[in-house]
């Protein structure tokens, strides 16, 4: 039985070698749901209509995901929370908009971590280290309960950015949808 124990810890190493037990414990405790609590129907349906309203002042496209607990899979390898939001870029298909101007911003609700991603039209203009301000500043809200305040705060930020770099055009169809993604 220690045997086996050990040979668990040893298949699943941390970048640093050791396996990160209280995050896995952490995910495989809480539910999704229960995570997510912090967001009511309320606020999903203003985040959503403000990423909507935001979308009619640029051409670009604003992705939303809302992560409780991780795949176990995905914590059992330590996966960062970047690699998670890349993983979700390409699954929402945020990089296929006509002017590769889609942004996702992911929240890792457990974790306590933000990330936003951007696509190669848009990254070529604002450099990461705006985006990762953007990420900090929706983190101080989150330790403060702030939830919604966040998330309106980095949507109204990005928005700026996109409307500065992509501003709207007689022709500018949603691409994506502006619901946001709870998982």
């Amino acid at each position: 039985m220690v045997a086996g124990a050990a040979a668990l810890a040893a298949a699943a190493p941390r970048g640093d070698g050791e396996m990160n037990w209280r995050r896995l414990l952490r995910h495989l405790s809480t539910p999704g749901w229960f995570a997510q609590r912090v967001f009511s129907h309320e606020d999903v349906a203003v985040i959503e209509a403000a990423i909507a309203a935001s979308e009619k002042i640029h051409h670009g496209e604003l992705r939303l995901v809302l992560e409780g607990s991780c795949p176990l899979g995905e914590v059992w390898r330590d996966r960062p929370a970047r690699e998670r939001a890349a993983a979700h870029f390409s699954q929402l298909g945020v990089w296929d908009t006509e002017d590769n101007s889609g942004i996702l911003i992911y929240v890792q609700l457990l974790d306590h971590q933000v990330e936003i991603l951007a696509d190669r039209g848009i990254a070529k203009r604002v450099p990461q280290t705006v985006w990762d301000a953007i990420c900090r500043g929706m983190e101080a809200d989150f330790r403060n309960k702030n939830y919604r305040t966040g998330v309106l705060n980095a949507i109204s930020q990005a928005t700026a950015l996109l409307a500065q770099h992509f501003p709207a055009r007689t022709d500018n169809p949603n691409e994506l949808p502006d619901q946001p993604v709870r998982r």
